[in-house]
């Protein structure tokens, strides 16, 4: 499965450095469906020139969830979050949150430049005869509910 959609998000303190990584990498994210949260939206068409991405709320405001609500309907084969490992952030828990609903549905998360570098020029971006092995729920969802 080639990789179709990418989620773009990042923290205040890395969104120049993802904007720039992603400029510097436009031809590969060119044919690519791209949805962002709030800000890095905004500062990514500015640099790109680009109208179609996607640009949900503020992370803060709820765009971190909006990206976990896609992930789980299946519209994002790609997380990239440069977060910002020495900053608190007020809204961590939905952070973690998001980055669990990308582990659970089984799909890259790139947190820093070097991982998002590996997966972008990984020959899995456009080999469309792989195919990611999509999570079983049969057995979580069809069990009683506990009292």
């Amino acid at each position: 499965m080639a990789v179709k959609s990418v989620a773009l998000v990042a923290h205040d303190n890395k969104k120049k450095e993802l904007v720039d990584w992603v400029a510097d990498n436009r031809t590969r994210f060119a044919p690519l469906t791209l949805y962002a949260t709030g800000t890095t939206g905004r500062l990514l068409r500015d640099s790109l020139e680009r109208d179609d991405i996607h640009c949900l709320l503020s992370g803060p405001l709820g765009g971190d969830q909006q990206i976990g609500a896609k992930i789980a309907e299946g519209e994002i084969d790609l997380l990239v979050f440069f977060w910002d490992p020495l900053e608190p952030q007020p809204h961590d828990p939905d952070i973690k949150a998001l980055l669990r609903i990308a582990a659970l549905w089984n799909i890259p998360v790139a947190c820093n430049r070097a991982t998002a570098e590996f997966i972008l020029t990984s020959a899995y971006m456009t080999d469309d005869q792989h195919q990611p092995k999509k999570p079983d729920f049969s057995d979580y969802i069809g069990r009683p509910a506990s009292a």
